[in-house]
């Protein structure tokens, strides 16, 4: 299990576990972002993480992306 924002770009993983607080974790929810879910990174720009949640695409910061997890 290693955090999102290390994660290899282009590559589809599965989140495991989102570690944040509760008004957090429900609104990345409502993005999409679920854990048993599939995610992949598209890019890393500026600090900022480029991601493809099912077919949309949703950009969140590195400091976020720590807090989830994938396999």
């Amino acid at each position: 299990m290693i955090p999102l924002a290390v994660a290899p770009i282009g590559k589809e993983m599965t989140i495991a576990k989102i570690i944040t607080d509760t008004k957090t974790k429900r609104h990345l929810e409502n993005l999409g972002i679920l854990v048993g879910g599939e995610v992949s990174s598209m890019a890393d720009s500026a600090g900022n993480l480029i991601l493809k949640i099912k077919e949309g695409r949703l950009a969140i910061n590195k400091e976020l992306a720590m807090k989830i997890y994938v396999n």
